[in-house]
């Protein structure tokens, strides 16, 4: 089973590596020189930021689980993560359009790097003080560093469809080179030189102390509305009544929950999903494997995005389509493919075609990232754009809390066809947006054709 892990990455290193090279004229943008250097100092800073995320990740349960927390404890550790993200970095993160949104990417690379240092002590309160550090981290990291591209990228007077660019190439470098070498860095740092499971925490620290001095020297502040001194209630009202009287923004808010709550239950479920008889699987090949294929997905989006003839609305349509199939797999493997018997093992056939479906499914998440970045640009507005996001990302973490509460108290294949009718759902709702969409920008043409008669001539209404 060994050749069919390395023939599953192989081919997916091939598939990027032809998409990357064998871009043309038409795959690519022509920009300007001053543009080049702010995108190049943007992604660096953004895969420093995504480097000190990734290299935690593989470490953190396990960190807990040998400091002898049970199964139980670390999952309220999670839970209360998941909640200071909700709460506290709703906060946080909407504070960021009043006071700068470069001191909030600071704040993040501090609240982040004491999260970290808190990871040497096995005292279980203060492991809860860095979970709820390390939620508030996480709302800016998906809130405030993208409100700052966007408000630098206006202000700079770039052409918008650039904007295009740089998210196709943060996501495939932060969510896919980065996330590799992340993965295999901390793997190196942990076992192989044996410095222990609080090795990558410590690396990350150090990334992020770097990636912090980069945007203290060359970034400059921008904010949501400078112009009005309003407090935070006010910024919450703001963006209440912008997502309440817009149905755009409303019905991205409610896409990017069910996408990112299907994406979330995922990342819990795929290890029991590809092992359910204890078979032994290599874990951090497959999670490489996923990483390629959503930079494989990331790939995809920058020639889709880099043709403005191409909606985003109409192929993300498809994408949430294929992702609900995906996530079909493991129930449909349950009923149709005979289970083996005994326990331990390789990889099962049913495993198999699920590892191939969600090395789909992780193709468009690769796809889903650049795009919906698009689409928040074009929607959300400057004045609460860090505020909104944030609000976007309350339904996201309370969903994500009852399934980490509730893991254990349903079978694997209700929570996979759970995420599945989200999918759904979010296909229905992205056609909804695409509707909405197209009639808003249509209407300005409409009212200049009702208006002029024949002859060019004004009626009299």
């Amino acid at each position: 089973m060994e050749v069919f892990y390395y023939a599953v990455f192989g081919a997916l290193a091939a598939v990027v590596a032809a998409l990357e090279l064998s871009k043309t004229a038409r795959d690519r943008v022509s920009t300007s020189a001053a543009f080049s250097s702010f995108k190049n100092n943007y992604l660096l800073v953004y895969s420093l930021m995504m480097a000190g995320d990734w290299l935690q990740g593989p470490y953190v349960y396990y960190l807990y689980s040998t400091y002898g927390f049970d199964k139980g404890d670390i999952g309220r550790l999670f839970i209360a993560g998941f909640g200071s993200s909700m709460v506290f970095g709703t906060i946080v993160g909407s504070l960021a359009d009043k006071q700068g949104r470069k001191r909030a990417c600071i704040t993040y690379c501090i609240s982040y790097i004491l999260s970290c240092i808190t990871k040497h002590s096995p005292e279980y309160k203060v492991l809860m003080v860095g979970r709820i550090l390390g939620g508030i981290a996480t709302s800016l990291l998906f809130s405030a560093f993208e409100s700052w591209l966007v408000a630098e990228h206006n202000k700079r007077g770039f052409d918008p469809q650039w904007l295009s660019l740089t998210f196709s190439k943060a996501i495939f470098l932060g969510n896919g080179l980065v996330a590799i070498v992340s993965g295999l860095f901390a793997n190196m740092l942990a076992d192989n030189l044996g410095f222990g499971p609080v090795a990558p925490f410590d690396a990350a620290a150090c990334i992020l102390a770097v990636g912090m001095t980069i945007i203290m020297s060359s970034w400059s502040e921008n904010y949501g509305d400078p112009s009005e001194n309003k407090d935070l209630l006010a910024q919450f009202k703001v963006a209440a009544a912008a997502i309440a009287s817009d149905e755009k923004i409303a019905l991205l808010g409610a896409i990017q929950s069910l996408f990112e709550g299907s994406m979330y239950t995922f990342v819990f479920l795929w290890t029991p999903a590809l092992s359910p008889n204890d078979e032994d699987i290599p874990h951090g090949f497959i999670f490489a494997t996923f990483m390629l294929s959503s930079m494989l997905g990331s790939s995809i989006a920058s020639r889709l995005m880099a043709r403005p003839a191409l909606k985003v609305e109409s192929y993300m349509q498809i994408v949430f389509a294929i992702s609900a199939c995906t996530l079909l797999l493991p129930v449909i493997t349950t009923f149709y493919i005979t289970p083996s018997g005994g326990n331990g093992g390789s990889i099962s056939f049913s495993g198999s075609i699920q590892l191939l479906g969600f090395c789909t499914f992780e193709a468009c998440v690769g796809i889903f990232w650049p795009s919906i970045m698009k689409m928040r640009s074009q929607y959300i507005p400057e004045e609460a754009r860090s505020t909104i996001m944030n609000f976007f990302r309350i339904p996201l973490n309370i969903f994500v809390c009852i399934v980490l509460y509730n893991v254990n108290a349903f079978p694997i294949t209700i929570m996979f066809g759970m995420c599945s009718i989200f999918l759904f759902m979010a296909v229905i709702l992205q056609r909804r947006l695409m509707v909405v969409s197209d009639t808003q920008r249509a209407r300005p043409q409409d009212w200049t054709a009702m208006e002029m008669n024949d002859e060019d001539q004004p009626l009299k209404v």
